[in-house]
């Protein structure tokens, strides 16, 4: 922003509804209030709140429901609009697909390390499916590889830190590097089966220090597999629309 430049009127309703909306203590699924007394409560034009409404429509905060009893109604946003922000800036700065394995390099393993200690029985018991769903799977790599997503997404939102969960989130469409390209044989695919076992084993037996090492073990055999086999992709830049088409 620049200096002594007012916020937009929309965009400043649009943080007072977020602001009444987590004081209200109202949860995804909740409508918010009527845009007649929206209107009342912030004293501003209808298409002011309109355009506030859209603001947060487009961050994916809220879905407008059509009909009489509709109105803007609240979601648990995932983290697609995060992604679209990242890969774009990306594009922008020319950033290489390789910054992806060094961020996941550095942040994976003091995730699972955080996950040991604070994953629930529940999510660990679908952290194992996602396994058994991998071995189901070995033969179709585009199952297989939302099941190996799903596995690491359950780690990151188990951290407790939902800022690695909002992250990782936001990364999975394009860490594994099919994207540009990096593609999966059978034997890879195996690999990855047994890594995940293990690092499931260690979260389950609540070891901090070794499930930090499993994954760690895992992110440079991915690093090491993709330098090895596809050297100039990870130098390729990704592209805002084919990453997210």
């Amino acid at each position: 922003m620049i200096a002594g430049r007012a916020p937009k009127a929309a965009m400043v309703v649009a943080q007072h509804i977020i602001r009444d909306t987590t004081r209200g203590g109202l949860k995804a699924g909740d409508l918010l209030p009527s845009e007649r007394v929206m209107l009342e409560k912030y004293q501003i034009g209808r298409g002011t709140l309109r355009e506030a409404l859209r603001l947060l429509e487009f961050q994916g905060v809220i879905a407008l429901k059509p009909g009489p009893k509709g109105g803007p109604i609240l979601l648990d946003p995932d983290g697609s609009h995060l992604a679209g922000t990242i890969i774009l800036l990306m594009q922008l700065k020319q950033a290489p697909f390789s910054v992806i394995a060094e961020a996941r390099t550095a942040l994976e393993p003091m995730i699972s390390r955080l996950a040991a200690e604070r994953m629930d029985d529940e999510t660990l018991k679908s952290l194992d499916a996602t396994i058994v769903q991998m071995r189901d799977s070995l033969s179709d790599q585009h199952v297989f590889l939302e099941a190996n997503k799903s596995f690491h997404d359950l780690i990151a939102w188990s951290s407790g830190n939902p800022l690695f969960g909002y992250i990782v989130d936001s990364l999975l469409g394009i860490m594994d590097g099919t994207v540009i390209g990096i593609d999966y044989p059978p034997h890879r695919r195996e690999a990855i089966i047994v890594a995940h076992a293990d690092i499931y084993e260690a979260l389950a037996r609540r070891d901090p220090a070794e499930s930090e090492e499993r994954m760690r073990e895992h992110i440079n055999a991915y690093t090491r597999y993709a330098q090895r086999k596809y050297p100039e992709l990870l130098g390729q830049v990704i592209q805002w629309d084919r990453a997210l088409g």
